[in-house]
């Protein structure tokens, strides 16, 4: 066999799509191919936001249809990976108990400091290691139980939701470890549950499930999926569970990424960080508030989560709704690029900008209050938050040193937010050192070569990025006007009034 074709379904918070994999087992070089897009989104009914997992379910069967025509006989496996902390629910037929609540779902708004009654935030975080935000799962699950949920009372296991799909294709319930860390109640260094927190929560605890690593194969497609496939799917073709946590299949992906690299794994979610080996868990990481998530090959993603696209998103939405044109995100760039900088800056991670109605208001209301020049142009707006989030980065790179004792030489910026050159171009230029971009689809292929790694043919973190440098092209954004940016780095730290 001189290669052999894998399939990854990635499904973020927006949309999902489905990219192919060949890997020349001579050349060591992978090279995707895309074949699939569809759409995701929260739905509101009432005041609560949830996931339609259905339609999901549907969009990978359809994604695994598409994958079969093209590659005939060829298709050996496939992997999904999503978003963390959300989760379904499945009662004692294994069947759905409701519609999965997204994580934006305002049950949880003001609960953790009553989580924090009950159990100190330090004891959380010295088993855990993870970021304090109000949509992880542990805020969720004690949300359930403050409703009396009635899904919660007949609720027999719970599955994260790339484990829940994965279940569907394969028949085997578990939960990935990448995914499970997101939790807040998995601990960080045996890595078994903190059955002892949920317990003081009143939580049930019956509801977990055995954890495996990622590249775990978990079988064949199901009997009754082949049937509905066709006989196309006849052929043995393996579900492996990747690094289902989309952050580090996409972290495993950064072909830069050593001791002394940085790196933004930039989409929704800009999650800021360096990759350790162990967990780094003490009193100054939780205080400036890094988590210690579960990576591929044993590794941790030390890091912070902070808003990225995500409000660039929003605005384009806003924009969509009050002129009726909607913009792309190149002309949004390129508006921006044009745009002077209005020495104006947001927090990109105050609370009001998680899940606004109007995004555009929310950000002048924030100038006001802080008594800030507001901007004159939607170039203008776009820019303020591009150099916001790259100035957040810097910010964040800072405490990661201070904790880990590590010089940073260059950052590593991967995902579909490496797109932005002018986020790229700024990041080096706050921080003083290159920033290599890309790959730019690096979720999907930490998601198909740690597949690779399930069947044997990839043995370390160290093969993975080889591959990936000899796959694609990073493109390299060094710095410029570091003195200026020294002054605007000051003057977004002291208007912010950052700690």
């Amino acid at each position: 066999m001189d290669s052999v074709v894998m399939l990854a379904i990635d499904v973020g918070a927006s949309g999902g799509k489905a990219i192919a994999g060949v890997l020349d087992l001579k050349e060591l070089k992978l090279t995707i191919d895309e074949l699939y897009r569809f759409p995701n989104q929260m739905i509101k009914v009432d005041n609560h936001l949830y996931w339609n997992v259905l339609q999901l379910w549907s969009e990978v069967k359809n994604s695994i249809k598409v994958a079969l025509r093209k590659y005939k006989g060829k298709l050996t496996s496939v992997g999904i990976d999503t978003w963390g902390v959300d989760f379904a629910l499945l009662d004692d037929h294994d069947e759905l108990v409701g519609l999965p609540y997204a994580y934006r779902d305002p049950m949880t708004e003001g609960l953790m400091s009553e989580v924090f009654s009950k159990v100190p935030k330090e004891v959380i975080y010295s088993r855990t290691g993870i970021q304090f935000m109000r949509i992880n799962t542990l805020y969720q699950l004690y949300a359930l139980v403050k409703l009396n949920s009635p899904k919660l009372r007949i609720a027999k296991s719970m599955l994260m939701i790339p484990d829940l799909l994965n279940y569907w294709l394969s028949g085997v319930k578990v939960n990935e470890y990448t995914n499970a860390s997101t939790t807040q109640f998995l601990d960080a260094r045996s890595r078994k549950w903190c059955m002892d927190i949920l317990e003081k929560l009143n939580i049930p605890t019956n509801i977990l499930l055995e954890i495996v690593n990622a590249g775990s194969v978990l079988g064949n497609l199901r009997r009754d999926i082949v049937e509905e496939l066709g006989e196309e799917a006849g052929k043995d073709i393996s579900v492996i569970a990747p690094a289902t946590h989309d952050t580090a299949s996409a972290v495993a992906a950064g072909p830069m990424i050593d001791e002394n690299t940085g790196y933004v794994s930039s989409g929704t979610w800009n999650l800021v960080g360096v990759e350790l080996n162990e967990p780094l868990i003490n009193e100054q990481a939780m205080l400036s508030n890094f988590t210690n998530e579960g990576g591929a090959f044993g590794t941790i993603t030390f890091l912070r989560n902070m808003q990225g696209m995500w409000i660039i998103q929003e605005v384009r939405r806003i924009m969509m709704d009050l002129s009726g044109r909607e913009y792309t995100y190149d002309e949004l760039v390129n508006l921006a690029i044009k745009a002077e900088e209005t020495g104006s800056f947001i927090d990109v991670d105050d609370p009001r900008f998680l899940a606004p109605i109007n995004m555009i208001n929310e950000i002048h209301g924030y100038l006001k209050e802080t008594g800030q020049r507001e901007p004159g142009s939607l170039g203008e707006l776009i820019r303020l938050i591009i150099s916001s989030i790259a100035l957040k980065h810097r910010y964040i790179f800072e405490k990661a040193t201070k904790i880990t004792g590590r010089g940073l030489r260059r950052i590593n910026i991967f995902g579909g937010g490496s797109r932005n050159n002018l986020m790229n171009q700024l990041t080096a230029n706050v921080m003083g050192i290159p920033v290599y971009a890309g790959p730019e689809e690096s979720t999907s292929i930490g998601n198909i070569l740690i597949q690779a790694s399930g069947m044997g043919i990839i043995k370390s973190i160290h093969e993975l990025r080889s591959i990936v440098r000899n796959s694609f092209n990073i493109r390299v954004f060094e710095p410029k006007d570091e003195e200026r940016y020294e002054d605007m780095y000051s003057m977004f730290i002291t208007r912010l009034n950052l700690p």
